[in-house]
């Protein structure tokens, strides 16, 4: 009987967990202000029970503690290699007993090899420059490969002389060339903005996009680091959506691998020169399964295709959340869209929109997720030079808002020292922004009246209203709210804020 009990109890638990992934959405837990000029590429790593955000723009790559709740706390920010960067291509990993964090310098033209220290800062322990040989110019991407007894580095880039490379990492971070491929007109190696591996039954495999010359590649990994080509896939202009091939990623679900690849459709670029063939045709955007087959090799197997009850235009990063009961939850960052869309993939690989969130900002390769005790979060950022900031959400079950509007409320108090006519200015702009961003669906402001001596010095309170998460987000992070708190910021002098949901 006990045992009946408990094969109940787990066939109920396997239901409610797949009606959760059906059901989950994004819900932002805190944002700090990042040291480079812009958020470029973000990555995460755990190191003896401590959680670690690593976040690289222009010139430097910032470091962040993250808690169980999504909390943010900066801890330190370390200088790339001639300020140059961005850090586009980042991974943490464990050599050998010892954890390293590897940075692609973007137009460094360096591979740069930090060690993760044990607060989480980083030293740098090595620099790899670019030669004809290495094709490490305008770096993009990098992905770690375990072998049995080794572990690789693979290196690729964009522009300037493409293709794909290889080298050893040495136990104290250091990276040893063993081989290299220049790009051709067979195989998708210019502009590696993706990379993933599988493991198949022994063997390892490695997947990559090609974003000038629209399509995916696939490579056997050998033992001594050396590698060949298996089998490629390239765009078409009726069922595939590879041009602008870009963000890749993988997951195994019962006997089944795939390959999930995004593209940010070169339809989205104007900058003259920057696509090398103009001569594309648009027919929309797509995430393109691949199914790998006991060879290695892609097979085109399923695309989703972007609608207008998705977010799907200009995919940049595509990230595992979570993978159970055969099935997995990805998401998919987006520049064009500004948003973050879930998606199911079911074991027959199948993909299937969940839920996404209008972030407020454009996502460009800078989208991470991590998990923390059975939790998971996203964390983003933006290339935008405006935006500085990193931000964290958890993705949970969703919570129902039908019928309901959410206020918005911030009271203000103004420094001693600020004339009536700065503090009259600044309300005036607080004021504005309700005809500067759109998704402001109320807003009303007035001093202070009230004698209970409880305010606690603060004299003006401002409630806007939004009618549903998106909108907030999107007033949050909007350029003239970011403007509006960097020119009068300087004139608060303490701040309380407030949101509730209420019936409309």
């Amino acid at each position: 009987m006990k045992n009946i009990i408990l094969f109940i109890a787990l066939i109920v638990s396997q239901l409610c967990l797949a009606q959760a992934l059906d059901d989950v959405m994004l819900y932002r837990k805190d944002f700090k202000n990042i040291s480079g000029k812009n958020t470029v590429s973000v990555t995460s790593y755990e190191k003896e029970g401590s959680h670690y955000v690593y976040v690289g723009g222009v010139g430097n790559v910032d470091v962040y503690s993250l808690d169980k709740e999504g909390v943010l706390t900066p801890i330190s920010n370390h200088e790339l290699h001639k300020q140059k960067g961005p850090a586009r291509g980042m991974v943490a990993d464990n050599i050998n007993g010892t954890d390293f964090l590897f940075v692609a310098n973007k137009h460094g033209n360096v591979i740069e090899t930090f060690k993760i220290k044990e607060n989480g800062s980083l030293e740098r322990v090595a620099l790899v420059e670019d030669t004809e040989d290495t094709y490490l110019a305008v770096g993009i991407t990098l992905q770690v490969v375990h072998m049995k007894n080794t572990s690789y580095l693979f290196v690729g880039g964009l522009e300037k002389n493409p293709g794909l490379t290889c080298f050893k990492i040495q136990d104290d971070g250091k990276l040893t060339h063993i081989m290299s491929i220049k790009d051709d007109e067979k195989i998708h190696t210019d502009g590696i903005i993706g990379m993933f591996v599988h493991k198949i039954k022994g063997k390892t495999y490695l997947y990559t996009s090609g974003f000038q010359d629209n399509g995916v590649s696939s490579f056997r990994v050998y033992e001594n680091g050396k590698f060949k080509n298996v089998n490629n896939i390239s765009d078409n202009t009726t069922d595939r959506y590879l041009t602008g091939a870009y963000p890749v990623t993988g997951v195994t679900l019962s006997k089944n691998k795939y390959v999930i690849v995004g593209h940010r459709h070169h339809k989205y670029y104007s900058r003259n020169g920057f696509i090398k063939r103009p001569d594309f045709v648009y027919h929309g955007d797509g995430v393109s399964v691949f199914k790998i087959n006991n060879k290695g090799a892609l097979v085109p197997h399923f695309v989703l295709k972007d609608d207008e009850k998705t977010k799907l235009q200009g995919q940049t990063r595509i990230e595992v959340v979570s993978t159970d009961n055969n099935q997995a939850v990805l998401a998919v960052g987006t520049r064009d869209d500004a948003s973050v869309q879930l998606l199911k993939l079911n074991e027959e690989g199948i993909l299937s929109p969940i839920n996404y969130l209008e972030v407020g900002f454009p996502i460009y390769y800078g989208l991470r997720s991590h998990k923390i005790d059975g939790k998971n979060f996203l964390i983003a950022g933006s290339f935008s030079f405006d935006f500085k900031k990193v931000v964290s959400y958890d993705v949970s079950p969703k919570i129902n808002r039908e019928g309901k509007v959410l206020k918005h409320i911030v009271h203000l108090k103004y420094k001693e020292d600020a004339t009536e006519e700065q503090v009259n200015e600044a309300v005036n702009a607080f004021v504005d922004l309700k005809n500067k961003i759109p998704t402001v669906a109320g807003f009303e402001w007035g001093l202070n009246d009230s004698s209970e001596g409880h305010t606690k010095g603060l004299t003006h309170t401002f409630v806007i209203t939004f009618n549903d998460e998106h909108a907030r987000e999107i007033y949050l992070f909007h350029k003239a709210h970011l403007d509006l708190l960097e020119k009068y910021g300087q004139f608060f002098a303490d701040a309380v804020v407030m949101d509730y949901w209420t019936k409309e």
